[in-house]
């Protein structure tokens, strides 16, 4: 099964952070995604006006309810960066790649 078709899941506090091993291959699954300090995935979606970036973000939020798990998002003419981590447990879980897949999914 694709992360995309997977479902984000509600972390508990204690959940280990994925290791750099286990973030590999989940970082190979997605296009255009980088790992910073191995703490969150970042991703920049370009734009040519003001209005795009702005409709995915709305997206982006409805789909985040949804799943239960809530990017950082930061919007800017031409521009729409997404952050993702666990805030629970300060670092990356399968989620956040989850919802990394299912976001690349609806902004095409």
């Amino acid at each position: 099964m694709s992360l995309a078709d997977r479902a984000c899941v509600p972390c508990r506090g204690g959940t280990p952070v994925l290791s750099p091993a286990e973030i590999e291959p989940l970082l190979a699954e997605l296009s255009g995604w980088t790992v910073e300090n191995d703490r969150k995935l970042v991703k920049s979606y370009q734009f040519k006006n003001f209005k795009e970036p702005m409709d995915l973000a709305v997206r982006i939020g409805e789909l985040a309810e949804e799943q239960g798990h809530h990017p950082d998002l930061t919007i800017a003419w031409g521009k729409l960066q997404v952050e993702l981590w666990t805030h629970k447990i300060g670092g990356l879980s399968e989620s956040d790649f989850v919802l990394a897949a299912k976001i690349d999914r609806i902004s095409t």
